[in-house]
């Protein structure tokens, strides 16, 4: 994999949104999605908040929408965005890391 992966940069704030890692060479941006903070399953989970209810669905339904414009932002600058949730690293990792492979390889065609 030596070929196809370039150096990489952690949490760039130059880039909208901030992304996890970037390999900038490659144009790939790879986010690292907390459940809560992003809106995991969040037609179901915003039904059970009971707790400051107005504070947590702003907040999250902001950041939801916060990603959704940087994905834009970052696609018009020319980047592969790939977001994945931190309980599907933690579960499927070879999965994740294999989509990203493909982004990879799909960028050196």
């Amino acid at each position: 994999m030596g070929s196809i992966l370039s150096r990489y940069r952690l949490n760039v704030a130059k880039l909208p949104g901030k992304p996890d890692i970037v390999i900038k060479k490659r144009n790939l941006v790879i986010f690292v999605d907390g459940e809560f903070w992003h809106g995991y399953k969040w037609t179901s989970k915003k039904r059970r908040i009971k707790a400051n209810r107005e504070y947590w669905i702003a907040k999250i339904e902001g950041n939801i929408a916060r990603d959704k414009k940087n994905n834009r932002l970052l696609k018009k600058q020319g980047f592969t965005v790939l977001r994945f949730w931190e309980r599907d690293i933690r579960a499927n990792l070879d999965e994740c890391v294999a989509k990203i492979i493909i982004a990879l390889k799909n960028d050196c065609s």
